[in-house]
């Protein structure tokens, strides 16, 4: 019995250092984003998912293909050079119809030093009842220093304040008339 005692208190005395020791782990930063639409599942999932629906909504010019690998390219500036156009290089990553769909991401232009490297966005689609679905937007993969923090804090603010603000007003108001947005913020 008492090398039972001792064998169990070199254990817990073990662990009891070990995790002492060892740094706690961070929980990765990511953007959490969530809105309530006035819609049916099938629209909003177009929504995102169909060129015709991203136009409507998300940007005024895109390249969508919905197939693992596909592209989701966003265009907000179709007069600037390729490569700065907005969203470009981007593609789907995993989709599960009416329920998911996930993509990479990369920071705006004027951000250069981590434009090219990038992030990674879930968004996903649940039935509050028949005319309201919740939309979640989870945005991680972000390094760290000065420029991941302005990209961060970027798209803190266009998740949250601006695309689905805009996919609530789509379902409220219409298709976005992109020569005239309305002011969401």
């Amino acid at each position: 019995m008492k090398y039972n005692f001792t064998r169990i208190l070199l254990v817990v005395s073990f662990f009891f250092v070990f995790y002492k020791i060892l740094p706690a782990q961070d929980t990765e930063r990511a953007i959490y984003a969530e809105i309530s639409v006035p819609a049916k599942l099938e629209e909003v999932w177009e929504a995102w998912t169909t060129e015709s629906g991203i136009k409507s909504f998300f940007a005024p010019a895109c390249h969508v293909d919905l197939r693992i690998k596909g592209p989701y390219e966003m265009y907000f500036n179709q007069s600037a050079e390729v490569g700065k156009r907005g969203g470009e290089g981007n593609i789907i990553l995993a989709y599960e119809t009416n329920k998911m769909i996930s993509f990479t991401w990369n920071a705006p232009p004027t951000i250069p030093a981590v434009r090219h490297q990038l992030t990674h966005v879930t968004v996903r689609f649940e039935e509050q009842d028949d005319n309201t679905i919740k939309v979640t937007l989870n945005h991680d993969g972000w390094g760290e220093g000065e420029d991941w923090d302005k990209a961060f804090n970027y798209f803190d603010r266009a998740w949250n304040r601006i695309v689905l603000p805009m996919l609530k007003y789509r379902f409220e108001n219409g298709p976005i008339n992109w020569k005239n947005p309305p002011r969401i913020e």
